[in-house]
């Protein structure tokens, strides 16, 4: 099932995508799927004739896992992280698919980082790997905005990764997923520049769920972008960029100073 969130002339809205490829429709749903469950409006809508915005805004919380794929810790220049090396970043840096990225003026070397993005379903802590796929919601694709200057000297990666517009979210939460061996690309301007697989990253998504729960408490709507594989670089002004994650879908945005 792919959950999405939209809006037409009213207030955003959750929905059911449904029908076959170019004939796309959206059942809207009644409230917060998150929390109320899922119950049908009875009123329907053409892909076309709605925007979709960011599936998920968190309510807590967006965790960050770092150099989760080995190619890419070598491009950046470093070693495999002995365990997961976790970040934060605030929900007033999401938006959603075909929205602009706005490149902070602080920053000179802004870069792209297509990726598997898993949304919590229900509130846990210290979740035993066994018992993971009972607090997952789904997954959407993300695209791990950084700002590389900012992230070099600064010596955290809050302001290089949490900065307004940076995580892009979308186009929709797929319910029913086996993580473990998707296909990651990304494409800049329609040229492939990244292309790799879950299957490479170092900890999987029952390991980083099990280890981050034991730090913190996972909420619903809560979001864990799993890292990304190499093949990162500079994005410009007018640039577009198309993160997709097999078995999702395909997440546009555009760049802007």
């Amino acid at each position: 099932m792919k959950i999405c969130r939209f809006v037409t002339d009213a207030e955003p809205a959750y929905g059911i995508l449904a029908g076959a490829e170019g004939e796309e429709s959206i059942i809207e749903l009644v409230g917060d799927p998150f929390y109320q469950g899922i119950k049908e409006s009875g009123q329907t809508h053409k892909l076309d004739d709605v925007r979709l915005v960011a599936p998920i805004i968190p309510r807590s919380k967006l965790i960050g896992v770092g150099r989760n794929y080995l190619d890419h810790a070598k491009e950046m220049g470093n070693d495999a992280p002995a365990s997961p090396l976790l970040f934060l970043m605030p929900n007033t840096a999401v938006v959603g698919p075909n929205e602009p990225v706005t490149m902070p003026a602080f920053s000179e070397e802004v870069s792209y980082e297509a990726e598997l993005a898993v949304v919590i379903g229900r509130i846990c802590k210290d979740v035993p790997l066994d018992r993971v796929s009972e607090v997952i919601y789904g997954y959407t694709v993300a695209n791990d905005v950084t700002a590389r200057d900012a992230q070099r000297t600064d010596g955290q990666w809050a302001r290089a990764k949490g900065f307004d517009t940076s995580v892009p979210l979308g186009p929709w939460i797929e319910t029913q997923l086996d993580s473990e061996d998707l296909r990651v690309t990304g494409r800049l301007n329609g040229e492939t520049v990244q292309d790799g697989s879950t299957a490479d990253m170092i900890f999987g998504v029952a390991e980083l769920v099990n280890y981050i729960s034991q730090a913190m408490t996972l909420l619903p709507g809560d979001v864990i972008l799993t890292g990304t594989p190499a093949g990162v670089g500079q994005v410009t002004e007018g640039d577009r960029f198309e993160a997709e994650v097999e078995g999702i879908g395909t997440l546009t945005n555009f760049f802007r100073s």
